[in-house]
């Protein structure tokens, strides 16, 4: 299922979606293969929807987009990244609970 909320972030588009951003971001560093990440993914989802307008919400496959992973040295996924003003904010590694994501984008806005 593809939430058309959700924007998926290659090198091509990255700078523009995220670093150039004028709302805050918040980007999923996931794999198909990984079974927190799937855990993660519909919370990701149900917070994309929640916050549409407010906040930009994006995923990045680390196994199509190594270099993205490697620049922002993603060693261990799920990795959610926050950026604001185009800058890295904070960032949870590992499976989380909605209300923690929530209370950090609540912390952007």
């Amino acid at each position: 299922m593809t939430n058309e909320k959700i924007v998926i972030l290659t090198e091509e588009n990255f700078q523009q979606e995220v670093e150039q951003s004028d709302i805050p971001v918040m980007v999923d560093f996931w794999a198909e293969w990984c079974g927190p990440c799937k855990a993660v993914s519909p919370i990701i989802d149900e917070l994309a929807e929640e916050y549409a307008g407010k906040i930009k919400v994006g995923k990045v496959n680390v196994d199509d987009q190594g270099a993205l992973s490697t620049k922002f040295r993603v060693m261990s996924i799920p990795t959610i990244i926050f950026f604001k003003n185009g800058k890295e904010i904070e960032r949870l590694i590992g499976a989380r609970g909605k209300e923690e994501f929530a209370e950090k984008l609540d912390n952007l806005l």
